[in-house]
């Protein structure tokens, strides 16, 4: 049994009404896994909006599995602490990570936020010495169209990302760099920029399904 545990910020908790990005990756899991799998985590909740708070379960398809390790407004600095416990509860054995844009924005700098991701890595081996970890790099949302420290900064953590991964991957507990979409565009791929549509669902359920394919004979070729 696989077990695949979501971990991300507001782009992969997703709203109350949406599908996310987890639900295609489920789907695309569903067929192409050739054995038994588990999506994992403490949490299940979408953000409500009028709430304020990750309060919602209203999928647009609630048929499948929810759980997750994400939060609006939480990036690196916020789940490296929470990681171990995490992993070690529901026994992940592969993480897909989509963090880094809300750090950048909020918290720390592209330095910093490296040193999270450090610290993420050995919090998750010290739950499970062969967890693997899959990271998407942070995908540039509006705000880096008109801020150029902002996309500097951004574009700066990615080459820190790069380094980080290359420098932690082991044999055992291999780490893997997934491919932001190349055709990620926000105007069609977000519903205000930053979250993603219906379509930036699917495009980044199929980065991380292609590094998955790709990398390691997880799963199959994604398509949408």
């Amino acid at each position: 049994m696989l077990r695949f545990m979501p971990v991300g910020d507001s782009q992969t908790i997703g709203s109350a009404g949406e599908h996310t990005w987890r639900y295609r990756m489920w789907q695309h899991l569903c067929t192409t896994y050739g054995g038994p799998f588990e999506i994992v985590g403490p949490r299940e909740t979408l953000y409500d909006q009028h709430a304020g708070a990750p309060v919602s379960y209203a999928y647009a398809d609630p048929e499948f599995p929810r759980a997750h390790l994400a939060g609006w407004g939480e990036g690196w600095l916020h789940m490296a602490p929470l990681i171990e416990d995490a992993v070690r509860e529901h026994r992940a054995d592969v993480l897909l990570i989509s963090l880094g844009l809300i750090d950048l924005g909020f918290y720390t700098n592209a330095e910093q936020t490296a040193d999270n991701v450090r610290a993420f890595v050995e919090g998750a081996r010290a739950a499970n010495r062969q967890v693997r970890m899959a990271v998407l790099p942070v995908i540039p949302n509006v705000r880096a169209t008109a801020d150029a420290p902002f996309a500097a900064e951004v574009a700066r953590f990615n080459e820190l990302l790069g380094k980080a991964v290359a420098d932690l991957d082991t044999p055992g507990s291999p780490l893997l760099l997934a491919s932001p979409p190349a055709d990620y565009d926000l105007h069609t791929d977000t519903y205000d920029g930053t979250h993603p549509s219906a379509s930036g669902e699917r495009k980044i359920a199929g980065a991380f399904a292609e590094a998955l394919w790709q990398a390691w004979g997880v799963g199959g070729p994604y398509c949408r």
